[in-house]
């Protein structure tokens, strides 16, 4: 073995030669201004000089060589070894980048230290005034400020900000008012963009020689360009005046999704610039465009959101690299989006919504608290970037100032914003329950700002088919410098002028969070029944479909079925006993932990005095969670009507028994009424009883086996009369389903104790045979003796002998 390895050796370092220095090339220090190689003489390859050749024995690998010089003792001049050195060219780079870090975040700081100031200016405002100072100070000096490129814009700056917001999207508020989220992010800025396009055409065309050549391509780019309002100064300017969710949502989720429509505006207009003649078939291409931008920039991230879901099901046993899939599934799907010229927005906002519930399911609480924490400062640091080189790149950039078209675009832009809402909210409220105030008009009209993706747009434009470039960045800057300041700075007393609804500060308890989720199961079930199809019932359609499918694909384990309370509470208690053992508290350990097993577990000895810890927030924040998703249980449908299809009820059979009993006694009570016309004689009051024994005593005379009959005695004068007795029951002779006996022949009417019913018996379904009135009423009706003859006059009042 070692012999071999000592015969390969020399072969191995033949191979490495190239790449060692000294042996067979050396580089080439000189190069050209341009920082290319210098071309050599004799056709050899730029950027290396060949070594002379060496003899076999000069390299062979096992032969002394001098220490210090060639072989022919030529010593080179000893110089003393450097103790300390400057070479700024080899850490310039990534010095400089961590120095502008350094310094966002100091400015961040110092924002929130200084009260006064933050309560006052917006904090991009400030960043903005920092970036002029700086590249005010670095152009004094004499340097070349830096630029932000648009490459660095939306490669590096602009994904952290994105996904930060839409995997933290709240999903409640923004699928309930997607459709005005809709309306506003894809009419309001395709009105934008053509209203302030057209305007700016006329303006060009009546601005004199200097803007005549500005053709009408040309600006509707421009108004494509200045129209989107931008997610980052929105996200900049709304978090600190903590607006409504309604607001924030509406304002918020129109500047991501408006991005599909400037992003097909810009190619469409860029590329038309570019063509002789435009034709019909090209403008209907480009509005096909539309659709594919946007739902492929979804697709594109609906699929890396699942393959994230997915991977995360087998990272149990590695949690440290849980955060990094999220974070490079999310950057691919950005990558792969802007590859084809999808919406790179559209696909981090799909990608963070899909991966968030299955992601969260399968990872550690810790990555989980890392993947926040993480996304929040990477947003915050390129956030405050962007804000800083926006200030620097002004200072830097080449700027060309026409009055007529700085003004006239920010006047047409303020005009557009304001007449946009104004007509699309009038359309809108025709369709909402929650109707948009004025005062949401107003907060949603002012609200539109501007900022760095308008920029970065202006900056991609080639000067070869925009010869007006210059003149466009310095409108772009000016627009933004007004809404960022102006706009940004007043929102504030405005809102608070307005008496505009805040965001409530405080979480809501669980009892409300329950209350809501009952909710919408009612109003679900509602529209169910009203066999309207609203977002209530296509909600719980996919979460069935979610439950049903997707969770047992992408949750992995246990963790995939619908309760896990019992699961947490076991997983709770086997900590908490844990926990106490250890503590030595074994004789404080409730019962209900009984069933764990302290056989194995060796406690330790810890003081007694030793404090349980108190539950963290996020511990609070898990709990409170898995209550809010497990309490409430989701209503179960029910199967549709199919004769092939439906489950016997146990019930049935004794329901169709009842329901047969009642057709049998209304038939027969209907041929009672067609036989007897005269109605049932009614039980006379006490006072119509004794009006007619005082009337004539004589002709009232007891019969002859009266002293046979039980005696009731009755108060007439009592409340309890003998329509109120509920306890006692009238049955006349023969109805009782009993022949007549002789002895009851003459007694008439005989008041009888209704039986209980047995304990086996269910009164429902074996209904008696006088419990109902309409029975009572038909039995009165065949005791009834027939119409009595009127009495005559000279007769007594009670008729004697009956």
């Amino acid at each position: 073995m070692g012999a071999a390895a000592l015969r390969a050796l020399p072969w191995a370092l033949l191979l490495l030669g190239p790449l060692l220095p000294g042996q067979v090339l050396q580089a080439n220090p000189m190069l050209t201004s341009e920082g290319q190689p210098a071309p050599l003489p004799g056709g050899e390859v730029p950027g290396f000089t060949p070594a002379p050749p060496a003899a076999p024995e000069e390299i062979h690998p096992l032969k002394e060589q001098p220490a210090n010089g060639s072989g022919e003792g030529h010593a080179k001049p000893r110089k003393a070894f450097p103790v300390i050195g400057i070479d700024y060219t080899h850490v310039r780079i990534p010095f400089e980048i961590s120095l502008w870090i350094l310094l966002a975040c100091l400015m961040k700081l110092g924002f929130h230290v200084i009260p006064s100031v933050s309560s006052i200016v917006p904090e991009s405002c400030l960043l903005i005034v920092v970036g002029l100072l700086v590249g005010g100070l670095i152009k004094g000096v004499g340097e070349k400020p830096p630029i932000l490129k648009s490459d660095i814009f939306f490669l590096f700056l602009l994904p952290p900000i994105i996904l930060d917001a839409g995997y933290f999207l709240p999903l409640r508020p923004f699928t309930e008012n997607l459709g005005t989220i809709l309306i506003f992010a894809v009419v309001g800025t395709l009105w934008n963009a053509f209203f302030l396009g057209g305007l700016m055409y006329a303006v060009c065309q009546l601005g004199g020689p200097g803007l005549n050549h500005i053709g009408l391509l040309a600006n509707l780019l421009f108004g494509s360009i200045i129209s989107a309002v931008d997610p980052v100064a929105v996200l900049a300017v709304f978090e600190e005046i903590h607006i409504n969710e309604l607001l924030h949502i509406l304002v918020f989720g129109e500047s991501l999704l408006n991005d599909a429509v400037t992003v097909v505006l810009y190619h469409l207009f860029e590329e038309f610039a570019n063509f002789e003649q435009v034709t019909i078939l090209d403008i209907i291409l480009g509005f096909l465009s539309f659709f594919v931008v946007s739902l492929g920039g979804v697709l594109v991230g609906v699929i890396y959101g699942v393959i994230a879901a997915f991977t995360s099901r087998f990272t149990s046993h590695i949690r440290v690299i849980e955060p990094l899939f999220v974070f490079l599934y999310s950057y691919m799907a950005y990558l792969s989006a802007e590859l084809f010229h999808l919406s790179g927005i559209m696909a981090l906002i799909a990608a963070g919504v899909v991966m968030r519930p299955y992601v969260e399911a399968n990872i550690s609480h810790k990555s989980h608290t890392t993947i926040k924490y993480f996304l929040k400062m990477w947003s915050s640091v390129s956030e405050t970037l962007i804000f800083i080189f926006l200030g620097v790149s002004t200072v830097a950039g080449h700027h060309y100032w026409n009055w007529t078209f700085v003004i006239s675009t920010l006047f047409f832009c303020l005009i557009a914003r304001v007449l946009g809402v104004l007509v699309l909210t009038w359309f809108i409220n025709k369709f909402r329950i929650v109707k948009l105030t004025p005062k949401d008009q107003f907060i949603i009209a002012y609200g539109g700002l501007r900022g760095a993706i308008a920029f970065s747009l202006g900056y991609l434009l080639d000067y070869e088919h925009f010869s007006m470039r210059d003149m466009f960045l310095t409108a772009i800057i000016t627009v933004i410098f007004f809404t960022v300041f102006v706009q940004g700075m007043t929102i504030r007393p405005l809102v608070d002028l307005l008496a505009v609804k805040k965001k409530q500060e405080t979480k809501r308890s669980i009892n409300e969070e329950i209350h809501t989720q009952f909710l919408d199961h009612l109003l679900t079930g509602i529209e169910d029944i009203c066999g309207h199809y609203g977002h209530h019932h296509w909600k719980d359609k996919l979460n069935r479909f979610n439950k049903k499918y997707v969770k047992k694909c992408l949750i992995a384990g246990e963790r995939s079925k619908e309760p896990q309370l019992i699961a947490f509470y076991h997983k709770m208690e086997m900590k908490q006993a844990i926990e106490l053992v250890e503590s030595g508290g074994i004789g404080k350990i409730p019962s209900a932990v009984s069933t764990v097993s302290m056989q194995n577990i060796n406690p330790q000895t810890l003081p007694l005095e030793r404090v349980l810890p108190a539950l963290s927030k996020d511990k609070e924040e898990e709990i409170r969670k898995i209550l809010r998703t497990n309490l409430q249980k989701t209503r179960q449908r029910l199967r549709s009507y199919n004769r092939h299809t439906l489950v016997a009820d146990p019930y049935e059979e004794a329901w169709n028994q009842m329901l047969l009993r009642r057709q049998k006694a209304r038939q027969l009570e209907q041929k009672m009424n067609n036989y007897l016309t005269v109605p049932a004689h009614r039980v006379d009051s006490p006072t119509m009883s004794r009006a007619r024994i005082g009337s004539d005593p004589l002709a009232y005379e007891p019969k002859e086996d009266s002293e046979n009959l039980p005696i009731i005695t009755i108060d007439p004068a009592s409340p309890q009369s003998p329509e109120s007795v509920d306890l006692m029951s009238e049955e006349p002779k023969g109805c009782s389903g009993l022949p007549p006996s002789p002895e009851e022949d003459e007694e008439g009417l005989v008041m009888r104790v209704k039986e209980p019913s047995s304990p086996g018996t269910d009164d429902v379904f074996t209904p008696g045979t006088g419990d109902s009135p309409s029975n009572q009423r038909m039995l009165r009706c065949l005791s009834d003796p027939g119409p009595r003859p009127e009495p005559e006059e000279g007769e007594p009042f009670i008729p004697k002998g009956q």
